[in-house]
């Protein structure tokens, strides 16, 4: 993989321990990490977790000493990315991968970026550290600032630095839907989205390739189908062999921690100037954007990740394989990296075309940037995607795309110039299977709290309670409110508690009962018990205790405390009262906690609510389960 120069002085090659060789040995399941050439099963996960190995590889056949800084924080759908370095930690060291999870997604961002000023440290032990941090969509959004900043430092030709996104579009397992590629572009970074396992692993590289090349840290996008999917993968060290553009005046960018002016505006130019363009000159030079298709066509269809498989999955059911395509006219640009929008590849598309469909996920993204490029030039096409050229709705802009809903829209497009039999044929079956699905009832089951959940219990509240929900497994209480009080307002993560100061004064409601993890309480809602302490409004936080982050995994918590130590934070804090209810108080006996703690039964669980909601200010339950 192509990489700087070593520089003077550098250290030599490093050795890498626990390659197997290319032999007929039995497969393992660690070829998914191991085996560097020939093919392998895994999910979109553990390719994610094997980029920074195959990384690491491709620097030390060229010469180069790297080490790798992982950090984020777990959540749907790379839930699991951090557990699969944990079991398989040998494999990682002997690859130099360092995982240091974050307390929250904005530390664990800020962790990342500083490890691209390792190597330039009198002690530095590696020629370059690549950095990789992870996070699902809410935590990219906490995690704005901390990357903002990352990216402004950059990194150097011997680093790199990746930014996975697990995205949520159908809103499967989160408190809302998402789509982050705005935001990563906002933030200056190159965005790759892959589609398929393979490109989760072509397209990391890549990804690596560019920010090296630029200086820019990359964005991965990565939406739960493709993280969830089990497939087989090709590798090979010649795979991905990237050509990196030549720097202007062949001076490559030097990350800085120094973000004070005039630094900080130098770095700002570079970012919207020459690192900007060094990474469009990357797109132009790999293979990370295709067309696909005839040569003379009328309509051309611009499409990347899932949307490009549920595209040929549309395409098929349609009938039409490439054969047809070519008769009707019809071309495609499979986009790799969806931002910035490499200019050169998509006039070449446009070329001759009456117009073009932008076939994406949520809000017109690829669409605004294709509109934008051929806007002005010699010959610009129609260009729909969201709406027709008329204003109705062609694709939908929320929830997620099928093969469906996209062969609809192309059998609309088509039939403006060519009418196919079994383009028609198709669209009568899936008006048929709609009429026939309205028309049968749906089995509707609720989701419910896991067989022996201390939270089925421990968010039980006295009838006429305010409670306010928060991000955890006892979020179900919306769904099985009975019992439960008077639920008002779920927040996001870490605002647990802080509605209540935003409502308090405009109700007759004296009190809050807010439910929390202890895994959330850690992450951030700790300052939102401070936030509540300060405003001087009056809630109970009820801290749902049991060590393990457990929507994610049953990671262990990071930063974890003891109950008598929480119980002592609390204190310091300003917090009134603190009670412990617990199914075995004897384990409390000989335990020092707070004077203004003490230890109950769970089963005076309700009790204890009625008896802190009549204390003035902030008071704390804490069920220990």
């Amino acid at each position: 993989m192509p990489t700087a120069p070593r520089p003077r002085g550098s250290r030599p090659k490093a050795r890498t321990s626990g390659a197997r060789p290319d032999s007929p040995a039995p497969p393992t399941l660690d070829d998914r990490y191991l085996l560097e050439r020939g093919r392998i099963l895994l999910t979109g996960v553990q390719a994610l977790a094997r980029v920074p190995i195959d990384q690491h590889r491709a620097d030390r056949r060229n010469g180069l000493d790297t080490a790798t800084m992982v950090s984020g924080y777990q959540g749907s759908p790379l839930g699991g990315f951090d557990k699969e370095l944990h079991a398989h930690s040998k494999i990682f060291r002997d690859h130099h991968v360092h995982l240091v999870p974050g307390l929250n997604e904005e530390l664990g961002a800020t962790s990342a970026w500083g490890s691209q000023l390792a190597s330039g440290l009198p002690g530095a032990k590696h020629d370059g550290v690549n950095a990789l941090w992870y996070g699902k969509a809410p935590g990219l959004d906490r995690a704005m600032d901390a990357l903002r900043h990352g990216n402004f430092v950059g990194v150097s030709r011997a680093g790199g630095a990746i930014a996975a996104v697990g995205d949520d579009p159908s809103c499967k397992s989160s408190t809302i839907p998402s789509a982050s590629e705005s935001l990563l572009a906002s933030l200056r970074m190159p965005v790759f989205y892959p589609g398929d396992v393979q490109e989760v692993l072509d397209l990391g590289l890549h990804a690596y390739a560019c920010s090296r090349a630029s200086g820019l840290w990359s964005g991965i996008k990565v939406i739960t189908d493709v993280a969830d999917a089990l497939a087989t993968a090709d590798v090979s060290p010649a795979r991905v062999s990237p050509v990196l553009p030549d720097p202007p005046n062949g001076q490559a960018h030097v990350p800085s921690g120094h973000l004070l002016a005039p630094q900080s505006l130098e770095m700002e130019a570079s970012l919207f100037g020459s690192r900007h363009d060094l990474a469009l000159a990357y797109a132009r030079l790999n293979p990370v954007n295709r067309i696909e298709g005839a040569g003379d066509g009328w309509l051309g269809i611009v499409a990347s990740g899932k949307s490009y498989y549920d595209l040929r999955h549309a395409l098929r059911s349609l009938g039409l394989g490439d054969r047809e395509l070519e008769r009707a006219g019809v071309r495609t640009l499979k986009l790799g990296m969806i931002w910035p929008l490499e200019s050169e590849i998509t006039r070449a598309f446009a070329a001759g075309l009456e117009e073009v469909l932008v076939i994406e996920e949520k809000q017109p993204f690829v669409e605004s940037q294709v509109m934008e490029v051929l806007y002005g030039g010699p010959h610009t096409p129609r260009v729909v995607g969201k709406s027709d050229e008329n204003g109705a709705e062609l694709l939908p802009g929320t929830l997620d795309l099928d093969a469906d809903v996209i062969a609809r829209a192309v059998a609309a497009r088509l039939s403006r110039r060519v009418r196919l039999d079994s383009v028609d044929s198709h669209i009568r079956r899936l008006d048929e299977i709609a009429g026939r699905a309205q028309s049968l009832p749906m089995a509707q089951r609720t989701p419910f709290f896991c067989s022996g959940c201390p939270h089925s219990s421990s968010v039980a509240a006295p009838q006429d309670t305010l409670v306010g929900a928060g991000i955890g497994c006892h979020t179900m209480i919306l769904l099985n409110p009975e019992g439960k009080g008077e639920i008002t307002g779920l927040t996001q993560m870490g605002g647990e508690g802080a509605q209540w100061i935003g409502m308090a004064p405009f109700t007759e409601d004296r009190h809050l009962v807010q439910n929390v993890g202890d895994g959330t309480f850690h992450h951030s809602a700790s300052l939102a018990v401070r936030a509540a302490i300060a405003a001087g409004v009056n809630v109970t936080y009820k801290l749902l205790y049991n060590e393990h982050v457990a929507m994610t995994g049953g990671q262990a918590v990071e930063g974890q405390m003891s109950v008598s130590t929480l119980t002592r934070w609390f204190e310091a804090e300003g917090v009134k009262r603190v009670i412990v209810t617990t199914e075995d108080p004897s384990r409390y006996k000989g335990v020092k906690l707070s004077p203004i703690a003490e230890g109950r039964d769970r089963s005076e669980l309700l009790e204890s609510q009625r008896e802190l909601a009549e204390s003035e200010g902030v008071t704390v339950l804490i069920h220990d389960h």
